[in-house]
């Protein structure tokens, strides 16, 4: 089981910070590294969150969230072993010909090693401070995703949807493996519909390891109803609960078919925390290698 550094970008924002936590967090083991994003936090936001009991985003109007390509950009020199990803991007905020080019050029930069998380948001007071219509946002998202991998695939591509519109173009750098891996977050229904459709990998929020197991046996029975292999798509999950008895929790995630654990750096913020991580990774990297 792969185990990766996610929000790492949310603890570590100057220079100095992230070469730290890219170097220790490579040298004791994580596979990767995941930035999350928002463009904006309002100053008044009635959307539910919908991770919390109480529906409020853990995080203050001056929380650091820094842009996640920019900064995964850096931690691709400083880390040159690790996996980057994005936990997660929210792709209908963003114009897909710019992003099919700066994801590529990541790709290329990093050597092949980007995935993109993304999910198509739950802010809608962010969309209406960016100008993006809210209601139709997952079919954006998905003709977006389609747009790019033409972009991907070679030169001279075209689409016509009804969000994106060209003729007879080339993106170029493209991926170096031709395409760039895609995780679907969210545990809605059409979060589930939309990683069986268009993704390799799947990232639910879901902490609970009973839900989180009702949750994929969902997208099972989904995968399986579209004659799709379900083991071909890679489950992300969060080590959250686990963390207060992390051998215990490598065996629960394992029984439930995790393909990579995401440890939130939030448990390694403040003084020591580089520590605490390190002593983390000396329990449970042994115990993801068996």
């Amino acid at each position: 089981m792969k185990v990766g550094l996610a929000f790492a970008s949310s603890i570590a924002i100057n220079g100095k910070d992230s070469l730290e936590i890219c170097r220790r967090a490579e040298a004791a083991g994580f596979e990767s590294l995941w930035c999350g994003e928002h463009v904006i936090l309002p100053d008044s936001i009635a959307s539910k969150y919908p991770y919390t009991p109480d529906g409020k985003i853990p995080a203050e109007p001056d929380t650091p969230i820094p842009d996640p390509l920019i900064w995964l950009a850096y931690a691709a020199a400083a880390a040159p072993t690790m996996n980057l990803g994005t936990c997660i991007l929210i792709v209908p905020q963003r114009n897909p010909l710019i992003l099919a080019k700066e994801l590529a050029t990541l790709d290329q930069l990093s050597g092949g090693r980007l995935e993109l998380g993304l999910g198509v948001g739950w802010m809608k007071e962010e969309f209406d401070a960016l100008g993006v219509d809210w209601a139709r946002r997952g079919a954006r998202n998905d003709e977006y995703i389609e747009a790019m991998r033409a972009l991907w695939a070679g030169p001279h591509a075209e689409f016509h949807g009804d969000f994106v519109d060209f003729e007879p173009a080339t993106s170029s750098p493209r991926p170096v493996n031709g395409s760039i891996p895609i995780l679907v977050g969210g545990d809605s229904e059409a979060a589930l519909s939309r990683a069986v459709r268009i993704a390799d990998g799947y990232f639910p929020g879901e902490g609970d390891a009973a839900k989180l197991g009702e949750l994929l046996g969902r997208l099972r029975r989904k995968a399986e109803s579209a004659d799709r292999d379900p083991s071909s798509i890679e489950i992300n999950a969060m080590f959250g609960s686990q963390f207060a008895n992390p051998a215990a929790g490598v065996e629960e995630m394992a029984a439930l078919g995790v393909g990579r654990m995401m440890v939130p750096a939030f448990f390694f913020a403040g003084p020591g925390g580089l520590d605490r991580m390190e002593a983390f990774a000396e329990i449970v990297m042994p115990l993801t290698r068996g």
